[in-house]
C-alpha cells in the first residue's frame, strides 16, 4: 500500500542549519559543538524555551551572549540542502508533514524556507523534543493517520528511534554519516535525499 504521507525532520534532514551555526560561531568546529551542545540539553527532554536552550549552550562551548542573539535573530537565513527541492518538487500531490525540535516561531520560520507542507509540529506544540514520542504521535493524530502508513524521513540518528518506535517506516538522510543507532534500524539509510523517491514509489 503506498504511503499515506511524508513527514520530514527538519533542522538537519530538509535544511542546512549546519553552516549557519559555523557561520555565527565563526568557525565551522565551534560552530558544530554548539549545535552538539545544544542537542545534548534538548534531546528527548520535555519542552522549555528553544531560544534559552541555544543561549545556553552557547555558554557551554564559549560562544558569546551576542552570537547566540545573532544565531536567532538570522534563523531565517538557513537554506534547503541543494537534493532537497527537486525530491519535494517529485513528491507535490502528497501529504507532507514535519516534526521538528524547535520552538512555534522558529520551527514555523525555518520550515517556510524548506517549501510547502501540510503540518508543521514543533516541540514546543508537543511538550517535548524528539525522540520524546509525543511530537510524531501529535503529527499522526492531527492527520488521522495509522503510523505503519506513514514514511518518515529522519536525519539524524535519534530520529530513526523515535520515529519507529512509535511504528512508522524511515528513510534516513544520514548527512553527517554518523554511527547508526543500536536500537533502530531505517527502512533505508542514504547520504542524503536521492534515494528517497525509490522507497516512496516502492
Amino acid at each position: 500500500m503506498p504511503f499515506a504521507a511524508i513527514g520530514f525532520d527538519l533542522l538537519t534532514a530538509l535544511l542546512d542549519t549546519w553552516s549557519l551555526w559555523s557561520d555565527v560561531a565563526g568557525d565551522r568546529d565551534l560552530g558544530m559543538r554548539w549545535h552538539g551542545a545544544s542537542q545534548e540539553r534538548l534531546r528527548g527532554k520535555t519542552y522549555r524555551p528553544f531560544e534559552d536552550i541555544v543561549r545556553d549552550a552557547a555558554g557551554d562551548v564559549g560562544v558569546s551572549a551576542e552570537r547566540a542573539q545573532t544565531l536567532i535573530r538570522r534563523w531565517g537565513d538557513v537554506t534547503p540542502w541543494p537534493d532537497v527541492p527537486p525530491v519535494l518538487a517529485e513528491l507535490d500531490g502528497h501529504t507532507r508533514f514535519i516534526v521538528t525540535n524547535c520552538s512555534r516561531r522558529l520551527g514555523t520560520l525555518a520550515a517556510s524556507k524548506a517549501g510547502r507542507f501540510d503540518l508543521v509540529i514543533t516541540a514546543e506544540d508537543a511538550g517535548a523534543y524528539k525522540p520524546d514520542a509525543r511530537p510524531y504521535r501529535a503529527a499522526l493524530e492531527r492527520l488521522g493517520l495509522e503510523p505503519t502508513r506513514v514514511l518518515f524521513v529522519a536525519g539524524s540518528a535519534h530520529d530513526v528511534g523515535g520515529a519507529g518506535r512509535v511504528g512508522m517506516p524511515v528513510y534516513w538522510a544520514n548527512r553527517g554519516a554518523v554511527p547508526p543507532p543500536s536500537d533502530a534500524k531505517a527502512l533505508r539509510e542514504a547520504p542524503d535525499f536521492r534515494a528517497l523517491l525509490e522507497v516512496v514509489r516502492a
